[in-house]
């Protein structure tokens, strides 16, 4: 599988270079080409991947890969990368978040219905160990999921978009459904999010880090005679999970999200 990737000024992009073009966690997919500029830095991760092919925009790579990747850090960018290469039947996967839109999510959702063509899109926490052990945890009666993680409302990259839609998408994991009216409010450097989905409150801690620390993922699950606590670690190879279900969504041509799940946190978001 022939796999272009456009957003390469996220550090997703290393490592999606690293993993497949390097440790070579498939023997069936690797990156063959970046869309981008030719500057120093995708030389060097061309370098990196044996990637020969770098062109400036992601819509010359049409015809000649077999999916793409889009990894850019503002989401708003992700719809005119991705609806083209999905109305041509080709399978997309967005890095996180899907847009900064509820309208461009819908709009990708729709480009992949028209062309027939397999899209997913999600956090990389959604599918590291810690997340899938709280999916698993036996808590009876689920009555509310906190979830605390990064971000910035300031942020160059679409604001909370950014760095929110990792614990976003992992309540949606935790508590999936549709999301009700958000209430929001500040405390401190802090944006706190509460919203019901199917019944169980969930409340997101949106924490803005300082220039020389990082804010730990956190998730607290509350049932009626449970409860579950504990951080969501990420270590040096977070990213291959989540590879791993794009890959196995190319081999089967099935998508692991309905649209009701990737276009939950987006909703949730926008509302923030």
């Amino acid at each position: 599988m022939r796999i272009a990737l456009v957003g390469t000024e996220n550090s997703h992009a290393d490592e999606i270079v690293r993993h497949l073009n390097v440790d070579q966690i498939s023997e069936q997919a690797r990156v063959v080409a970046l869309a981008g500029a030719d500057d120093e830095r995708n030389r060097k991760l061309a370098a990196a991947g044996g990637i020969t092919r770098i062109v400036p925009t992601s819509q010359e790579l049409l015809g000649d890969v077999d999916a793409l990747i889009v990894t850019n850090r503002d989401g708003a960018l992700h719809r005119e990368h991705a609806v083209p290469f999905l109305e041509a039947g080709v399978p997309v996967w967005v890095d996180k978040p899907l847009a900064a839109s509820t309208a461009d999510a819908q709009a990708i959702l729709d480009a992949a219905r028209r062309g027939g063509a397999p899209v997913t899109s999600y956090s990389a926490v959604r599918w590291v160990a810690d997340a899938d052990e709280l999916a698993n945890a036996q808590v009876d009666d689920l009555q509310a999921v906190t979830i605390t993680g990064p971000a910035d409302p300031d942020s160059e990259y679409s604001g909370i978009f950014f760095y929110g839609i990792h614990a976003a998408d992992l309540a949606q994991r935790l508590a999936p459904g549709e999301p009700g009216p958000v209430q929001v409010e500040r405390v401190g450097s802090t944006v706190v999010v509460r919203y019901r989905c199917d019944g169980v409150l969930v409340t997101l801690q949106l924490v803005k880090p300082t220039d020389d620390g990082r804010v730990p993922f956190h998730a607290e699950l509350v049932g009626r005679t449970a409860l579950v606590s504990r951080d969501v670690r990420l270590d040096s190879e977070y990213v291959v999970p989540g590879l791993q279900v794009f890959l196995r969504m190319l081999e089967t041509r099935e998508r692991p999200l309905d649209d009701a799940s990737m276009l939950a946190p987006i909703t949730v978001l926008e509302q923030v």
